[in-house]
């Protein structure tokens, strides 16, 4: 059997705080990775952020690079993880796949469709597997699926999130699955990570709050609307990329949409762009979750990593 590269009895303990920085189209990119990773928590960047498989090639190729020398300075440095859309619009997974499996990859996140048998691939090599789910049903097809551990994204979490409350889908899966789960859903605070070990989950999963970091590939626009947004704030709607997102009101507004007239969870999108080009999510449709209302600055990553290091002891009384 392939040695595991990532020994998951040890890792959240290894961890400065037990987070995963969680992978976001557009906004994640190599700085952003490297900062988490060299701060002590997983750092993460989706497989079609640079867009061609030899652009993964290299920015894999440079973040082992930046991670080699920090270790060689005696630092501790995360595991980095990468994520891979496995939904059938994804032409390149094929070639992502492939790529990650060259550079053996330590953490692999599979999200919006079944993993298939992606989870032989990573575990050739001795990867981790992790698999994004928002419902129980998804949950046990992933891990008929093989994956090692799973992402629960409940309701309230950026970008293609789901409904349910996490004191329901937690202690649920929890019920049949005792390996790794990380939480997603408006954690933006080290106490809120530690809510979520409390309430059973291995990990932190956390988006919204590494956008406004200074290393994030966003646009200063984009930064300031998260300062400038409260739960109130998000719309959620499959509008926009067919599959029920969360994202701010403002961008939406912004681009000259009324969000009382978006499509809900559940309806057929069928609105008419007659003025033009449909607005694309992420790009000029900006995703966030609804923790947005405790954010209100923007620093580089290590420095968010050591403020929620400190809330998450004080939240612990260590």
């Amino acid at each position: 059997m392939t040695e595991r590269l990532i020994d998951l009895d040890t890792l959240a303990d290894d961890l400065a705080l037990p987070l995963i920085a969680a992978p976001m189209f557009i906004v994640s990119v190599p700085d952003l990775v490297v900062a988490a990773c060299t701060s002590g928590i997983v750092g993460a960047f989706p497989a079609l952020n640079p867009r061609e498989p030899e652009t993964l090639d290299s920015w894999l190729t440079e973040i082992e690079a930046r991670l080699a020398r920090a270790r060689a300075d005696g630092a501790y440095v995360a595991p980095h993880a990468v994520n891979l859309i496995v939904h059938p619009n994804n032409k390149a997974l094929d070639a992502q796949l492939e790529t990650v499996v060259e550079h053996r990859v330590p953490l692999v996140i599979t999200s919006v469709h079944k993993p298939g048998d992606i989870a032989k691939a990573v575990h050739g090599y001795g990867g981790t597997l992790f698999h994004d789910v928002t419902t129980v049903r998804h949950a046990k097809s992933a891990l008929g699926a093989g994956v090692d551990g799973l992402i629960l994204v409940c309701g309230g979490a950026g970008g293609h999130a789901g409904t349910l409350n996490p004191f329901a889908l937690v202690p649920e899966v929890r019920s049949f699955f005792d390996g790794p789960l990380a939480l997603s859903g408006c954690l933006t605070s080290g106490r809120t990570v530690s809510a979520a070990r409390a309430l059973g989950a291995d990990f932190g999963y956390m988006g919204t709050r590494f956008i406004a970091t200074e290393e994030a590939n966003a646009a200063p626009e984009y930064k300031r609307m998260i300062l400038e947004s409260g739960a109130a704030d998000i719309t959620y709607t499959p509008e926009f990329s067919g599959l029920p997102g969360s994202y701010l009101t403002k961008s939406i507004v912004a681009a000259g949409i009324d969000p009382g007239e978006l499509s809900l969870p559940g309806q057929k999108v069928a609105r008419d762009y007659r003025s033009g080009e449909k607005p694309k999510a992420w790009k000029n449709i900006w995703g966030a979750g609804q923790g947005v209302g405790s954010i209100d600055d923007v620093v580089p990553a290590a420095e968010l990593v050591a403020r929620l290091k400190a809330e998450y002891d004080a939240a612990r009384g260590s």
